[in-house]
């Protein structure tokens, strides 16, 4: 199982002790949101990336809005289609447009970021099928985005990282588009709080105890469907013909032993599995990129993703 270290980082620390976090359910869900997007949205310049393009796309029941980031607009490139963190509650493709022009530049890929419908007004599944929805028209559209249909991947971080597995699960289960990688930062993988890194990182570290469960009481409609597998991948029989997949896991996460649980699980169905672990890491980590340890981070877990897409 991995750890965490005796020590968390210094700079995360100081990060961490100048955040002013209230209780979750202290807040409503629209305090929360935007007590997210004050963290995460500021003023300073963005990554700058080749070409940025918005499209609204169809899904049921509605529509959702889709943000496409090239590195460079005269070549075909892999694509990556990137679902936010944020507990399926909040969270946007603005929250994450950072993240996602250095992701982007990174993978030297196209990046689609999708801004699913989120919970509690569109519980599960309504999160799930938006992502699915949006990786269909990914491959349909791929030449509008600059994108090589045959070089795909998903993608997200926390939430984003469940949906994204989910999605090759659905995938996979219903003989859907053929995903070549999945690329899970620090994702939820299972319905449970008791894990030794839920009760060691129960609180103080940004992501809490209390605040997944606030999330997952707004994701599911009722308690039971957290046992189904497009909830809580770790509940599958079995992970068999999944994509290969890139774990990112952090020492300092409630979600840190889920995670690599969800790796070791895949590796043992046969799924190429590489688990990078940060142990003096917190949740969240690549969404701060002026932490100095962010950069080398991103480096790493980059690399095995082009190996595969490039």
């Amino acid at each position: 199982m991995a750890e965490r270290a005796a020590e968390l980082d210094p700079e995360v620390r100081e990060l961490l002790d100048g955040m002013e976090l209230p209780p979750r359910r202290a807040q409503t869900v629209k305090a929360s949101r935007e007590a997210l997007d004050a963290v995460l949205i500021d003023d300073e310049p963005r990554t700058p990336v080749d070409h940025v393009t918005e499209f609204e796309i169809p899904v049921e029941g509605g529509g959702v809005t889709v943000r496409a980031y090239s590195p460079d607009r005269t070549v075909t490139h892999p694509i990556l289609v990137y679902f936010h963190g944020g507990g399926w509650v909040r969270g946007n493709i603005d929250t994450h447009d950072d993240l996602c022009r250095r992701l982007t530049n990174a993978l030297d890929a196209v990046v689609l970021s999708v801004d699913y419908r989120r919970a509690p007004e569109h519980p599960f599944p309504g999160p799930l099928l938006d992502s699915y929805a949006a990786m269909e028209w990914a491959v349909s559209y791929a030449d509008v985005i600059g994108g090589d249909p045959s070089r795909l991947a998903v993608g997200g971080d926390s939430a984003g990282g469940n949906l994204a597995t989910a999605v090759s699960l659905m995938a996979r289960d219903v003989d859907g588009p053929e995903i070549d990688l999945q690329l899970l930062l620090y994702p939820i993988t299972d319905h449970a709080f008791n894990t030794t890194s839920y009760h060691e990182n129960a609180e103080g570290f940004m992501l809490t105890r209390d605040g997944m469960r606030w999330y997952w009481d707004h994701y599911l409609p009722r308690p039971l469907f957290g046992r189904h597998p497009y909830a809580s991948p770790l509940q599958a029989r079995s992970l068999e013909k999944l994509p290969e997949a890139v774990v990112v896991t952090a020492g300092y996460d409630p979600l840190r032993d889920e995670g690599t649980v969800y790796a070791q699980r895949m590796a043992a169905d046969d799924v190429p599995v590489e688990h990078l672990h940060y142990p003096d890491l917190h949740h969240a980590f690549l969404s701060f990129p002026d932490l100095s340890v962010t950069p080398e981070a991103l480096a790493e877990i980059a690399m095995p993703v082009r190996r595969s897409l490039h």
